[in-house]
């Protein structure tokens, strides 16, 4: 049999392949009958994994990762899709795809008409899908969340599951049984503290003094160290500067995400605001940041001041 798992979601794939997986018998016995091939494989070495029998399992495993995102050729596909019918009964085919593939795919439609075939689209999950994703991994870790609670890690975190599932198993580590509220999030949470700067600089890039001022004072008064928020500050703006050099290039999220290394995301947030700022723009700002160090570390100034000063003087018309 075979089966292609494709799109965004990859968390929900792993989990999914992981089910399959524990429905094959002996796991020592499986390991030793699975073979992991990634991209572009030619068909003969496909071939020669996928007809092999198993040994002492019943069942041999061949999961092949982003074979179809290397763009195969029409006469591969064909001939793909002509074996793919004959496999062994005793073979299980997973085709791994992180990018949605199109219904007019001849692998995707196979999958759907042919018997021994399952296709599956995994999209993120998105608004009340999401939120009762979250609801249902707490429950399964015996704990109970507030709706606020669930309502910021949606809107700071976004639905990237695998870092949702980490903050969960950490809140409910802390909190047993009983509820998780907004401020457990808070202060849990290191995505919460990043998306306060991404609403503090939003304010700043649409000059709306009068909400970065709020803000600021806001994060002041829940005892956030001011050198703190200057070190946020800083980084918020150097990211923003190298993202600018590469949205200018013309890359978009999922490669700035990849090439600066960061979740997806953080990586929207800062192509969303680039667009507020030009580069000499960006490049002017984090030479008045080094300004501040100076003066601050030379006692020409303290922290509080200089960051209500900062503020000021970036949202100035």
């Amino acid at each position: 049999m075979f089966y292609i798992f494709h799109g965004e979601d990859t968390h929900s794939q792993k989990e999914t392949l992981a089910d399959l997986i524990g429905k094959l018998g002996d796991p020592a016995m499986l390991d030793l009958n699975t073979t992991r091939l990634d991209g572009f494989v030619p068909l003969n070495q496909l071939q020669q994994a996928s007809s092999a029998m198993p040994f002492l399992a019943k069942a041999r495993l061949v999961i092949v990762s982003g074979l179809f995102a290397a763009k195969p050729d029409k006469s591969y596909l064909k001939e793909l899709a002509a074996y793919l019918p004959q496999l062994p009964e005793t073979t299980r085919l997973v085709f791994l795809e992180a990018e949605a593939l199109p219904g007019s795919h001849p692998i995707v439609k196979l999958a759907q008409t042919e018997k021994s075939g399952y296709e599956k689209l995994f999209k993120p999950l998105e608004g009340s899908q999401l939120e009762r994703w979250i609801r249902q991994q707490v429950e399964e870790r015996n704990g109970r969340i507030a709706p606020h609670a669930v309502h910021l890690l949606t809107t700071n975190i976004g639905n990237n599951l695998q870092i949702l599932e980490n903050e969960i198993e950490k809140l409910t580590l802390y909190k047993g049984t009983a509820e998780i509220t907004g401020e457990d999030v808070a202060l849990l949470s290191p995505y919460l503290a990043e998306a306060s700067i991404f609403d503090l600089v939003d304010a700043l890039g649409n000059r709306n003094s009068k909400k970065a001022s709020l803000l600021l004072q806001q994060k002041l008064q829940e005892g956030a160290d001011p050198f703190y928020l200057f070190s946020m500050f800083v980084r918020q703006f150097r990211l923003l500067i190298q993202v600018k050099e590469m949205v200018d290039a013309g890359s978009r999220p999922p490669a700035i995400s990849q090439r600066l290394k960061m979740h997806s995301f953080v990586a929207g947030k800062l192509h969303q605001q680039s667009a507020q700022f030009s580069l000499p723009q960006l490049e002017q700002i984090y030479r008045h940041l080094l300004d501040v160090d100076v003066a601050v570390k030379t006692g020409r100034n303290d922290m509080v001041t200089a960051l209500n000063l900062l503020v000021a003087a970036l949202t100035a018309p």
